[in-house]
């Protein structure tokens, strides 16, 4: 591993305790601590970015937890982040489709598969969504089943449909019209 260091902290929530970490170059983390723990967590986001994840701070982390905190309390439909993601090319892809997804909307699985060019790639889909470690930010939990079921949610389907239901009872003045995360940098896929 290099010296550049993924700098994480523990930021609090009302779904439970959230793993936010960021490189120098931007966020790259936002996992439920209880997903796999920290330890699992932190090897697999070690072994995909090639850098050590160390507690401390920088300012993505910092702008990541205020933007959070300020999503859950209804003050924020949109992220203003810059992202640093690494994934496959397929992976990369079904992220930026889920980017653009509107707050309190939802896409299946199969129409993000079309969308792509891959009708029968729904099981990859949901794949790519489990990959994704950057929860909330990636809205990966306002992908569902066709029929408007909810399937799969790495940090459990109880922390999807509340994530779903706050998003739908926003206010008026409080619902957004952009999607999702404003890019600031090209996601990397990693081969």
């Amino acid at each position: 591993m290099g010296t550049d260091k993924i700098f994480y902290r523990i930021v609090g929530s009302p779904v439970g305790e959230l793993i936010a970490g960021a490189t120098a170059t931007g966020c790259c983390v936002l996992e439920f601590r209880d997903r796999r723990g920290l330890e699992r967590i932190q090897a697999r986001v070690e072994k995909r970015y090639r850098m050590a994840m160390s507690p401390g701070s920088n300012n993505f982390v910092d702008q990541l937890e205020s933007q959070v905190r300020e999503y859950f309390t209804g003050e924020r439909t949109e992220f203003n982040l810059p992202i640093d993601l690494k994934g496959t090319r397929f992976e990369m892809a079904v992220w930026e489709q889920l980017l653009r997804i509107p707050y309190s909307e939802t896409r299946a699985y199969g129409k993000i598969a079309a969308i792509l060019g891959k009708p029968v790639a729904a099981r990859a889909v949901g794949r790519a969504n489990g990959a994704n470690y950057l929860a909330i930010v990636v809205p990966c939990h306002r992908v569902i089943q066709e029929d408007g079921q909810l399937r799969g949610y790495g940090g459990g389907l109880w922390r999807k449909q509340y994530l779903l239901d706050l998003e739908k009872n926003a206010t008026p003045t409080t619902q957004g019209v952009s999607p999702g995360v404003k890019m600031t940098n090209t996601l990397t896929p990693s081969l």
